[in-house]
């Protein structure tokens, strides 16, 4: 798969020099403001494991409490589609405030007691929930940051999510002029109108194990059409910067900001187990 490392470059380069009015900036759009991810793993040793059985599942709870819950702004799980390890499945939160994130965890405890008001019912269900589970996963919580482009909200198909994970270095000469600047043109020449990208969320690390961390997901109908973007970037920034000089002294000016090292998964996104 060919990948054209300036654009996510430039993708991922204004978290690092956000100024307070773009902070602010980003206060004001409406949307995710955090986001929780937990990297979980099958529980490999379930002999009744079923996958239908496991959505009608996670279904019953999406539509008992997960929906229900005023502090979540979204939920959604992710299945291993070319990552190292095939046991893992990764579950999304979304929230309007760091505040929220407590807050929905009691309200997720009140909405089950309302769900199952009989405990042992409760209990019942909850075990076979979490049967499917190993008792090993990780947490993260990131910032969804502006240039997010939106999934159609009437969507109702499973999608690829292309998730790419890159690193910051320090220049001192970078600049928050010169980073929104990059940034805006990027995203209205790569992503803003690209028919292939049906949503692109971009965030930065707020909690977790990594500070350099920079997380985007893309969101894409099938693996062919995530081939089909990778091939048409060069095309893309040749459209939008067609002199050569120019597109190479972007590149450089970019390129100052990151390790260089990156890393890549492939996931898919189960549209019935999403709010």
């Amino acid at each position: 798969m060919k990948t054209t490392n300036r654009f996510f470059t430039a993708l991922a380069a204004m978290l690092l020099f956000f100024s307070t009015s773009t902070m602010l900036a980003q206060e004001e759009q409406k949307g995710p403001q955090y986001m929780t991810a937990t990297t979980m793993h099958w529980n490999m040793d379930y002999e009744d494991f079923d996958m239908d059985t496991w959505k009608s599942v996670e279904k019953e709870y999406l539509d008992k409490v997960t929906k229900k819950n005023e502090y979540l702004l979204g939920s959604s799980f992710y299945l291993h589609q070319m990552t190292p390890d095939n046991t893992e499945l990764v579950y999304v939160r979304v929230y309007g405030s760091w505040e929220d994130i407590e807050k929905a965890s009691m309200r997720d405890g009140e909405l089950e007691k309302e769900a199952w008001p009989d405990k042992d019912a409760r209990e019942a269900f909850l075990k076979k929930q979490q049967a499917y589970y190993s008792h090993d996963h990780s947490d993260e919580i990131y910032y969804t940051l502006p240039w997010v482009k939106q999934v159609p909200a009437d969507n109702n198909k499973d999608m690829i999510c292309y998730v790419r994970k890159t690193h910051f270095a320090y220049p001192e000469d970078g600049s928050n002029d010169e980073i929104g600047k990059l940034m805006s043109e990027n995203f209205d020449a790569y992503v803003k109108n690209n028919p292939l990208i049906k949503g692109y969320y971009p965030n930065r690390h707020a909690w977790g194990s990594d500070g350099t961390e920079m997380m985007e997901g893309f969101f894409l109908d099938s693996m062919a059409d995530l081939e089909k973007m990778f091939d048409g970037l060069d095309d893309l920034a040749k459209k939008a910067w067609p002199d050569e000089a120019t597109r190479k002294a972007r590149g450089e000016k970019l390129g100052k900001y990151f390790t260089g090292v990156h890393g890549d998964a492939v996931y898919k996104y189960i549209a019935a187990l999403s709010k």
